[in-house]
């Protein structure tokens, strides 16, 4: 019986979730499985953490984000071995919204990559998770979910789906040994925010982000807001009247 932490990541080569895994093996050993789209940039973070970790148990999966047989099969196989502690899914994309507006290819894309697929995982990792009443389940969404916004309002809407999911799931695993955390970045200083950082946006550093979550999983939050700013910054703008929301440029 391996007695090590049991840790899943679900969009393994996310800036976010890999210095938060960074943050779990320096504190305790671990056993990672880390499942990304490209299996290539997923092996770069496993040997990564395998030099900073070397006590580590490292797997790594290789997967269609939207081949929903192909995710619950690997979800099974993972979960059969032993009980999971702690899955993190923090996979997405950040689209251009005038793309999105123009394409609906693109717009299709945004929506399943960013509501859909989380969804399909953490729905096969819960059952499992209801079998064994234990562990800790982590939706990466996004500050973008809590108020449509015309600057990024098809990223927002698939990131309100993984609010309102989150919430149901925290309904539903309520009283139990189950717990869900979800996480509501603010802008921060990964690859997929270079073109934020070029025009000049302020942004949060990755490493305070994963910090932020590792802390607030380690609680049990409901939800944590990263940073902390942000929760008073969304609820001021989720109740700001539309004669006066309408008026912003955001």
């Amino acid at each position: 019986m391996n007695n090590k932490q049991r840790i899943v990541i679900v969009g393994a080569t996310s800036a976010i979730a890999e210095h938060c895994v960074r943050l779990w093996a320096q504190d305790q050993p671990v056993d990672l499985t880390l499942i990304g789209r490209d299996a290539d940039r997923i092996k770069r973070v496993a040997a990564d953490i395998g030099a900073r970790s070397p006590e580590a148990d490292i797997h790594v999966t290789q997967l269609d984000f939207l081949d929903t047989a192909a995710i619950q099969t690997a979800v099974d196989e993972i979960a059969k071995q032993q009980a999971v502690d702690i899955v993190l899914i923090a996979h997405g994309s950040l689209p251009e919204q005038d793309t999105c507006q123009n394409d609906l290819q693109a717009c299709r894309e945004a929506l399943e990559i960013n509501g859909i697929s989380p969804l399909l995982f953490a729905e096969a990792f819960a059952k499992h998770m209801a079998k064994a009443d234990s562990g800790t389940l982590v939706l990466v969404g996004s500050v973008a979910g809590d108020r449509g916004r015309k600057s990024n309002y098809v990223y927002g809407s698939a990131k309100g789906l993984v609010t309102r999911y989150a919430q149901g799931l925290q309904h539903r695993f309520a009283g139990t040994g189950v717990k869900v955390v979800l996480v509501k970045p603010g802008p921060t200083d990964t690859p997929m925010t270079a073109h934020l950082k070029a025009q000049g946006a302020k942004l949060a550093s990755v490493e305070a982000i994963a910090k932020n979550i590792v802390d607030g999983v380690k609680r049990g939050q409901p939800v944590v807001y990263a940073p902390p700013k942000w929760r008073l910054i969304m609820l001021i703008i989720q109740h700001l009247p539309n004669f006066i929301f309408h008026k912003l440029n955001i």
